[in-house]
């Protein structure tokens, strides 16, 4: 059974994220609710913490940047994302294909 941050889409991964802008790194620091919290260094400033949050996601994930795509929330801190058939998986995550 899949958890409720993330669901597969046709080999995309549709993730559920809680972002924290302005913080000391980029990293992923585990659950907030049905979200994964994301911590990212750049500021909510003209779209930079949704740039940083993308390139971020495309490293973690093995993808290039232009398959991550913001699908909701754009200006706010939750977010949905669809991660375009992710090579590898961070650490911390469990995502299965189930």
């Amino acid at each position: 059974m899949a958890a409720s941050y993330y669901q597969w889409q046709d080999g995309d991964l549709i993730l559920r994220c809680h972002l924290q802008p302005k913080a000391s790194r980029d990293e992923i620091s585990g659950l907030h609710g049905d979200s994964v919290k994301i911590r990212i260094a750049a500021p909510p400033i003209d779209g930079r913490a949704n740039t940083a949050l993308i390139k971020f996601l495309a490293k973690a994930f093995g993808v290039a940047k232009r398959d991550v795509s913001i699908l909701s929330g754009e200006s706010g801190r939750e977010k949905r994302v669809r991660i375009q058939a992710p090579v590898k998986f961070p650490d911390g995550l469990a995502l299965s294909s189930d």
